[in-house]
């Protein structure tokens, strides 16, 4: 059982309209993986569950981790007030993370806040893999600097303003791009798309789940999916984003 802690805003920056970019210092960062999420606890005590926020970038080294989130409501709000110096109380890392394919020719996809886990993922497979990232965005594009240091990027906007006009799939067949595993965070819609076309091409697929999360530790199942698998917690074909993923194999869960 991981235990709430109070670590140490390092740095915070705005990168896009409403998304913002924090390092935190914190114990999370010496077992941090990629794919998994920290929750962060509000100071407004008003505010009683945390904010489920995934990990974008992890330095074991100097013991910090950067969260990459938008602002959506008034925890994030609060979030993004927060300066170098800073207590901030979380908990984790949590979750399970995603299961390396060492060898495997990977294609990473990320839509919208779907994004920012690549970035670990791309710098844990970059020396095991050829690393293929798509990324998908509404229109303002974010963190593709990270994202070609660790991979070869391509990009797709819903407005056609970069790369490819449309979605993550209409990128990989305009750029014939291939693969082995394929690896995908993004909206349900976007995942869907990715499970069909990775069954359509018999592809690996592992994918992370992003549903509002309540109490991030299992306990509240608030956070149900559908799955092939029967959850231990209530016997029934139910799994838990927050504790048994938030990766799961495509062939694993219902969208």
């Amino acid at each position: 059982m991981r235990e709430k802690e109070t670590g140490l805003v390092v740095s915070q920056e705005c990168i896009g309209t409403d998304i913002y970019s924090l390092w935190i210092e914190t114990k999370a960062a010496e077992t941090a993986a990629a794919g998994q999420f920290i929750s962060v606890y509000c100071a407004d005590k008003t505010k009683l569950l945390p904010r489920p926020i995934s990990i974008c970038q992890i330095d074991k080294e100097k013991g910090r981790i950067r969260l990459v989130y938008r602002v959506v409501g008034g925890g994030t709000k609060e979030m993004s007030t927060y300066r170098s110096g800073d207590p901030i109380h979380i908990i984790g890392p949590l979750g399970n993370g995603f299961m390396l394919k060492p060898g495997k020719k990977a294609i990473l996809i990320g839509g919208g806040i779907g994004i920012p886990p690549m970035v670990q993922l791309a710098e844990e497979l970059k020396q095991q893999a050829d690393v293929q990232i798509v990324a998908g965005y509404r229109d303002e594009l974010f963190l593709t600097d990270e994202l070609r240091e660790r991979g070869t990027l391509f990009t797709a906007t819903e407005d056609g303003s970069a790369g490819t006009k449309g979605t993550v799939i209409d990128a990989i067949k305009e750029q014939n791009i291939t693969g082995d595993v394929i690896y995908a965070c993004g909206p349900t819609p976007m995942l869907r798309a990715v499970k069909e076309y990775a069954l359509e091409h018999g592809m690996e697929c592992q994918i992370s789940l992003e549903e509002r999360m309540a109490c991030g530790i299992g306990a509240c199942l608030a956070c149900i999916c559908r799955t092939t698998k029967k959850d231990e917690h209530s016997n029934v074909n139910n799994q838990r984003i927050c504790k048994d993923g938030p990766v799961f194999y495509a062939e694993e869960v219902e969208l």
